[in-house]
């Protein structure tokens, strides 16, 4: 029951509560509950979906900002998940252009046979148990052939190439000079992967407004952020609103679990408790480092290490990311890049660039989250299959689907398949195929030189070309939605350079911004690129207060907060470079 002295709802929350029933509600607000979401509202389901933290804050938010097939899961046997993630790469390239582009991805390559043996054994034999080999040349030619037949016919990105050590030292210098080849393909970048999330989000919102014009309670497609599942009684599910505490029933026909690493946690709060996930960590870290980014010519490196993990270094936003590590993990504890972390990458860099020398105290960020894998017992890590299913259940007589699995670059054809799996639930039909549907900002985002010339000319007004231009990469073509709210010269903010105060406001208000590290970790790249100060945070927070309403106090608890949760979280100092030391 509400509390009677309990602030005002938010109106997300409010428009939750005051119709409380719809046909599906979905629990889990990363990229398949969000993208599953906009699949319903597109068919003209009345869905719900809740999020506990702020949208694309879990699993989604520590990904490797990269579209990609999975070349690496050919070894594991895995044609049908690499068929559907290149198809879904060329998709995205395609329906997602201001965010995904092309990606030049170089193979380092020591040796011409090794694992050619031990890889088949390790797929058809020992199933991913025991220590894997490295790959050598003539493997990853035939994996490269096979990626490259599943390519064709999405004519999105060139087919690979094979280069001998000296040809691939003169296109990069600085790589290792023990190398024997390289090889060299295409996948994809995805540069803002939680404003990709936030454009799918608001395709669903936009999707569920039955008539131009109509009032915001009779939406049939509604989403809120922090707010969780915390049980189940008659027939509804019990949902807590995290800001005010007060607690309140939906009721659904259907309700989808998409709450990736933690879903077994999901069930077991709604009342049926389940043993389905198995995740492992990933961390990376965010270099501030003007030589090892030019080292990697704009090429990501995509390699493996001495113990055969595949980690990569990839030069992005003017910084370079280093990562990933594939650990065993527990989602009921924290995810944190830990210093054994930091020395592993610290041990790989070498491995490519020998002359580069890297230092802790140029590391700016760093980020960890747990994939949403199955569980996978004895199974090594790097070899659990990154495909997912669904699960069907009852909690009484309202039918559950539960996702297990999963991966960004499939988002839109898993949540197809999820959709599809409710429709059926619900006796409906499909009437929408998302397969050739624009995202967000992608939807007239201009391809070439000229056309982008002709947009800014167009949408730009009084604004001066290189502001226009900037937030045309920053938001895609809903960039007209920013400029509408800005003066025409904005005033850049002293420690956020590149960002003004009103268009931080505008996002604050406009996107469901809760908390001010939603903001700066979710909404821009303010605190991945590194720099931030005590004065970052309060300029930030006095930016989008009026939006937010926010009093002095609450600007100051915000700030607090965030400045605890970035030394935490991220192991963030203010005003200081280098990770701050593990707890």
């Amino acid at each position: 029951m509400a509390r009677q002295d309990s602030p005002t709802p938010r109106p997300s929350v409010a428009r939750l509560r005051d119709r409380p029933t719809a046909d599906v509600i979905i629990v889990g607000g990363g990229i398949n509950g969000i993208a599953t979401f906009r699949e319903l509202a597109l068919q003209g389901v009345d869905v719900m979906l809740v999020e506990r933290g702020d949208f694309v804050s879990g699993a989604s938010s520590a990904s490797s900002h990269m579209v990609h097939g999975g070349v690496r899961y050919l070894e594991n046997g895995e044609l049908r998940l690499v068929r559907e993630a290149v198809q879904e790469r060329n998709r995205l390239l395609r329906n997602a252009p201001h965010y995904v582009a092309p990606l030049e991805t170089t193979i380092p390559i020591f040796k011409t046979f090794s694992g050619v043996l031990t890889a088949p054994f390790r797929l058809l034999v020992s199933h991913g148990r025991g220590k894997p080999r490295e790959r050598g040349a003539l493997l990853i030619k035939i994996g490269l052939v096979i990626y490259d037949t599943f390519s064709r016919g999405g004519g999105r990105v060139p087919r690979h190439r094979f280069h001998g050590r000296e040809r691939s030292l003169r296109a990069l210098p600085r790589l290792n000079p023990r190398i024997k080849y390289t090889a060299t393909y295409f996948d994809a970048s995805m540069h803002d992967p939680e404003r990709l999330a936030l454009d799918v989000l608001g395709d669903g919102i936009a999707a569920g407004q039955q008539q131009p014009g109509a009032l915001p309670e009779t939406a049939t497609a509604r989403a809120a952020n922090y707010v969780s599942a915390v049980g189940f009684a008659d027939g509804g599910v019990q949902l807590r609103d995290e800001l005010t505490g007060d607690e309140f029933s939906l009721t659904a026909r259907v309700v989808i679990n998409t709450s990736g690493p933690w879903t077994d946690q999901t069930n077991a709060a709604l009342g049926r408790p389940t043993h389905y996930m198995g995740g492992t960590k990933g961390s990376h870290i965010v270099f501030d480092h003007p030589e090892l980014l030019a080292a990697t010519g704009g090429r990501e490196m995509f390699f493996e290490h001495s113990d055969g993990r595949i980690v990569l270094i990839y030069p992005l936003k003017g910084r370079v990311m280093v990562g990933t590590t594939d650990i065993d993990a527990d989602p009921g504890e924290p995810s944190v890049c830990t210093d054994a972390e930091v020395d592993y990458f610290f041990d790989l860099i070498p491995h490519v660039f020998p002359s580069v020398t890297v230092r802790r105290d140029q590391i700016v960020y760093s980020f960890s989250g747990i994939r949403p894998l199955p569980r996978h017992d004895d199974t090594a890590p790097g070899f659990v299959s990154r495909d997912y299913r669904i699960e069907h259940g009852w909690l009484g007589g309202v039918r559950t689907l539960s996702l297990v699995g999963g991966k960004w670059t499939t988002f839109r054809a898993l949540a197809e398949h999820l959709g599809d799996e409710t429709l059926q639930l619900l006796g409906a039909t499909r009437t929408v195929s998302t397969r050739a549907t624009m995202i967000g900002g992608g939807a007239g985002f201009p391809r070439d030189r000229a056309s982008r010339r002709i947009w800014i000319a167009k949408h730009g007004g009084s604004h001066d070309p290189v502001l226009v231009s900037r937030l045309l990469d920053r938001y895609g073509t809903r960039a007209t939605e920013v400029l509408a709210t800005l003066p025409a010269a904005p005033e850049e903010l002293a420690s956020a350079p590149g960002y003004s105060a009103e268009e931080l406001a505008h996002l604050a208000g406009a996107e469901g911004v809760v908390h001010l590290d939603d903001l700066l970790l979710r909404r821009t790249s303010i605190a991945f690129v590194g720099g931030m100060t005590a004065d970052t945070l309060r300029e930030v927070a006095a930016a989008i207060a009026p939006a937010l309403g926010w009093d002095a106090a609450t600007q100051e608890a915000e700030v607090a907060r965030t400045t605890e949760l970035l030394r935490t979280a991220h192991r963030v100092e203010l005003g200081a470079r280098g990770l701050v030391a593990q707890h």
